[in-house]
């Protein structure tokens, strides 16, 4: 154990001494960062969700309707509303399981994005805090701490992440990190045990994220068992049953992934679907047009990117700089250092995925024979691990140049002013017509007029802008809906969208009839540009349906 101490570098074996007080302290800075560096959004709680209204609506009745089934059929958990009458609809995407408590309280649509808008804080607070403490534990000290916080949780590239729930929540990922290896250290039973259940939460939130974690545990056991560390005798069983909470966790979600991976091939993610999605080397030069710094002046590699969402994956130069100057100076030992730098490339290289009729690259290998990744279409979610260990070398190097400033006061200013720096970098705020903040579009609000309508219910036009809203409203509720919007589209709701082009007509009142739907709810103002648009005034008169106009929208009764 004292070998291992060694290797690990300074402060080991006094296992960095984190006390309550700097904890909450670092909670609140961690809290205070998230409200202001997506400001004035948190003047908006329940009104306003961060990036766009893409998949910030769904991703909200996702919580809503875990919250939903732990109090009302936990047994069917992934039954959802959605998609109807397919079933383990919710495993379509992501599920974020680990959220369902908070989707226990309040109902509605306001409550839901109230609900999203505070999980989407909490998951950057807890990325920075999660980072902060794995740092510290590692001998960074307390400004180098800071500056791990601040490069994982706003590096620049989850600019362009921030529609994205489940990417966003990553802050288990160090904090399980924290936890385990100080558990281990300390041989801490309880610490031991709350690093497994983290890890076990992290992966409940989705598998985007916690595969990552799952194969990262992996490699790292694996590794400290080759270099001759054994797990203190004390922590055995609380290991133990740590491992076999996460193992239970990944059986139990996996179960109904599996299924539909089984009952829609059209789910499969073929390397095609992975080819578009994977980029080069360049990715890494190029920031989230939203970046306050850098989008300016690297334009020009954003236009040669196939995908800009998910391959503008810049770290953040300062990061860079600092990372260097840990790997030549850091407080770390040279093991570790070195070790980190490794994984840093391996998971940077694995994030570019791989491109068909070119070199065998590693992701290739991964995705084709590793159990788990065939789920994933976007290799550059690892970009998140790259991140974490740029993050904890830049916190080592941060520590290295502020400890050699003698006087207290200065040495504080230098900390303050490289975690300054470092959030500059990965700001999105705009001065063009004084200041903004990052984008904060509103949400529309529910229509007046749809809800006590008899399910199930097929909401028209069936576009991917209407899908959204229609999941959000659903929670209201939850009334069985034909139309979802997830990672994939199901072939059934492909064909329905098809056979009701022409509604209202025979032909499409004869389908819902054969599926049993017994409302159509037209949004008239949402129809403009696609096949229903003027469906309100088509004649009715020899078919099996009613019109009423209830509000906002236009409600077709089958009989």
């Amino acid at each position: 154990m004292t070998s291992l101490c060694q290797r690990l570098g300074p402060g080991a074996e006094n296992w960095t001494n984190v006390r309550r007080r700097e904890v909450v302290l670092a909670a609140l800075a961690a809290v205070g960062l998230a409200i202001a560096m997506h400001w004035p959004l948190p003047l908006h709680i329940g009104r306003d969700v961060a990036r766009d209204l893409g998949d910030p609506l769904p991703q909200a009745w996702q919580v809503a309707w875990d919250g939903h089934a732990l109090l009302h059929q936990p047994l069917d958990f992934f039954q959802a509303n959605v998609f109807w009458p397919l079933k383990n609809s919710l495993a379509f995407s992501d599920a974020l399981v680990g959220y369902a408590p908070a989707g226990a309280i309040g109902s509605g649509p306001h409550a839901a994005i109230v609900r999203y808008d505070l999980l989407f804080l909490f998951a950057y607070a807890l990325a920075f805090l999660g980072a902060y403490l794995l740092a510290r534990e590692l001998g960074a000290g307390r400004a180098g701490a800071f500056v791990a916080g601040a490069a994982f949780a706003y590096a620049p590239w989850r600019l362009e992440q921030d529609g994205h729930l489940h990417v966003l929540s990553s802050g288990g990922i160090p904090l399980s990190l924290f936890l385990l290896v100080r558990g281990y250290r300390r041989a801490s039973g309880r610490l031991v045990l709350a690093g497994w259940l983290v890890a076990a939460w992290q992966l409940s939130l989705g598998f985007s994220l916690g595969l990552q974690l799952a194969y990262l545990v992996l490699v790292l056991a694996l590794g400290a068992l080759a270099f001759g560390w054994r797990p203190p005798r004390a922590t055995f069983v609380v290991s133990a049953a740590g491992v076999l909470a996460f193992v239970l966790v990944a059986v139990l979600l996996a179960r109904p992934y599996l299924e539909v991976g089984r009952d829609h091939p059209e789910s499969k993610r073929t390397d095609a679907a992975v080819a578009a999605f994977s980029g080069w080397p360049r990715m890494y030069l190029a920031p989230p047009g939203a970046n306050t710094l850098w989008a300016g002046v690297t334009v020009e590699q954003r236009r040669r990117l196939k995908f800009v969402p998910e391959q503008t994956l810049l770290p953040g130069l300062l990061v860079v700089a600092l990372t260097i100057v840990c790997l030549v100076r850091g407080v770390y030992s040279r093991r570790l250092r070195w070790w980190l730098l490794g994984g840093v490339l391996v998971c940077a290289w694995l994030a570019l995925g791989f491109h068909e009729g070119a070199f065998p690259w590693p992701y290739e290998l991964v995705y084709h024979h590793l159990p788990g990744w065939q789920s994933s279409r976007t290799p550059s979610r690892l970009n998140t691990l790259t991140s974490l260990g740029l993050a904890l070398l830049a916190a080592g190097g941060a520590a290295w140049l502020t400890a050699r400033v003698r006087r207290p006061r200065a040495r504080g200013a230098l900390g303050a002013a490289l975690v300054a720096a470092v959030l500059v970098e990965g700001a999105g705020f705009s001065f063009e017509g004084g200041i903004r903040g990052p984008a904060h579009p509103t949400v529309p609000s529910e229509p007046a007029g749809q809800r006590g309508l008899l399910d199930p219910e097929l909401h028209l036009p069936m576009s991917r802008e209407g899908n959204r809203r229609y999941a959000l409203w659903s929670t209201a509720g939850f009334p069985r809906i034909v139309n979802g919007r997830a990672s994939f589209q199901p072939t059934l709701t492909t064909q329905i969208a098809t056979d009701v082009a022409g509604f209202p007509d025979g032909q499409s009142a004869s389908r819902l009839r054969a599926l049993g739907v017994r409302t159509v709810i037209l949004h008239p103002d949402l129809a403009a540009g696609t096949a229903w648009r003027g469906a309100e005034r088509k004649p009715v008169s020899g078919l099996p349906l009613t019109r009423e106009r209830r509000g906002d929208v236009v409600v077709f009764h089958v009989r």
